[in-house]
């Protein structure tokens, strides 16, 4: 008796990301120029948050910005999210490797551990990055595609980097952990024995060590004259009846 074939399907896979992982649209690096000129000549001094960041992202690739308490699905645009880094570099166009709080991750919470100096670091460094993988599944659920897009930021803005990476599960049996001289646990890539992670047990803080790719963008700017305050008033038409005081459940116009 002929063995009866199982018939052959076409599947076709018609979600796509925006474009291609670090290859950022064409027009993306002016944009992020003129966001910093604008931020600098604004608000008169070099700094750039996290959600600022989150924000400038989103508008220069045409996403949505929606803040989120996981961090992991900041920025928005069809099947795709990003979660959106901030960290300062000295000279970001040469920097190798970049370290990233990357939520708090609590086995005294998760896994009810009582006594965490007690546990084997193995152990505990495991349920740190089963808590981080739940994290990241719970998005992956959501989005086809999930990314961290980082900004190495250098001190006065005037130069920065970006670049993007996958945001994946990490495999629990590839590491080791270790206590450091400072009470933190570390998170090592047994074969190479590479340094990978960091976990804080006050706080809780989990940090995940990157590698800068080769291909970043780097982006330099000119720093823009600060726009004076009085003359930006002015140029809008401000005076005291822009403003109301309240008195009480009462609102009163001052001027």
């Amino acid at each position: 008796m002929t063995e009866k074939k199982a018939p052959r399907l076409r599947t076709v896979n018609k979600s796509l990301p925006p474009y291609e992982l670090n290859k950022f649209p064409n027009d993306f690096a002016f944009k992020l120029g003129r966001e910093l000129v604008y931020l600098l000549a604004t608000k008169g001094n070099p700094t750039l948050e996290g959600s600022e960041w989150e924000e400038i992202f989103a508008n220069c690739i045409g996403a949505k910005w929606k803040p989120s308490n996981v961090g992991l699905d900041d920025v928005v645009l069809g099947s795709c999210a990003w979660g959106a880094k901030t960290v300062k570099a000295k000279k970001p166009a040469v920097q190798k490797t970049v370290r990233l709080i990357s939520g708090r991750n609590s086995p005294v919470y998760s896994f009810g551990e009582k006594q965490i100096a007690e546990v084997n670091p193995d152990h505990l460094g495991s349920q740190v990055l089963e808590i981080w993988n739940e994290r990241v599944s719970a998005i992956r659920k959501l989005y086809k595609f999930v990314r961290t897009v980082v900004l190495l930021k250098s001190d006065n803005l005037d130069e920065v980097a970006v670049f993007e990476y996958d945001t994946v599960r990490f495999d629990q049996e590839l590491y080791e952990w270790k206590w450091n001289e400072r009470g933190n646990l570390e998170g090592y890539l047994k074969r190479t024995k590479e340094h990978c992670f960091t976990w804080q047990p006050h706080g809780s803080q989990f940090t995940i060590i990157e590698e800068v790719p080769d291909d970043s963008l780097v982006i330099k700017i000119r720093i823009p004259k600060r726009i004076d305050k009085e003359e930006l008033l002015q140029t809008i038409g401000f005076d005291n009846s822009w403003v109301t005081t309240s008195l009480n459940r009462g609102f009163a116009t001052s001027g």
